[in-house]
């Protein structure tokens, strides 16, 4: 008798789940969502209505020790953990030690890392013109939705 009880519950579950993926496929083939009735829900809203300045100037000074604190322990010597001097050494032990495969891995990660310190320094030039707008125009308040009033 439970055997049955299952069995039913279980085409029930089944039946109840492809009655349910059916109803949404439909929906999901133009994009939009389907509600429990079956009618398109609503969309929803469109994106960002400004740029973020604002916001953006509120956070400057952090993003600017962030990425200072990262170039410096990049820059760092063999004996700090995370800089390209460390690495660069054990990518060196590791070619010494006859480990070509540990040495491949290791020099695609320094190779990576290198390139990490080219793109910090830009991001760092970048931030200071940044600095400098929010210094200009009242650290994003100055419009509506981060403009330029006038």
């Amino acid at each position: 008798m439970n055997a049955r009880r299952g069995r039913r519950a279980l085409f029930a579950s089944l039946a109840t789940a492809a009655v349910l993926a059916a109803g949404t496929g439909a929906a999901a083939a133009d994009g939009t969502t389907a509600t429990a009735t079956g009618t398109p829900a609503a969309t929803p809203t469109a994106g960002p209505k400004g740029d973020g300045a604002k916001a953006l100037c509120k956070r400057v000074p952090k993003i600017d020790r962030r990425i200072a604190r990262a170039l410096k322990r990049l820059d760092a010597g063999v004996t700090v953990k995370g800089s390209v001097a460390r690495l660069q050494q054990r990518v060196d032990n590791a070619k010494r030690e006859g480990h070509t495969e540990i040495a491949t891995f290791l020099q695609d990660r320094l190779t990576h890392r290198t390139s990490l310190v080219t793109t910090l320094q830009q991001r760092q030039k970048d931030l200071a013109g940044v600095k400098t707008w929010c210094a200009a125009n009242d650290n994003g308040k100055d419009g509506k939705d981060g403009k330029e009033a006038g």
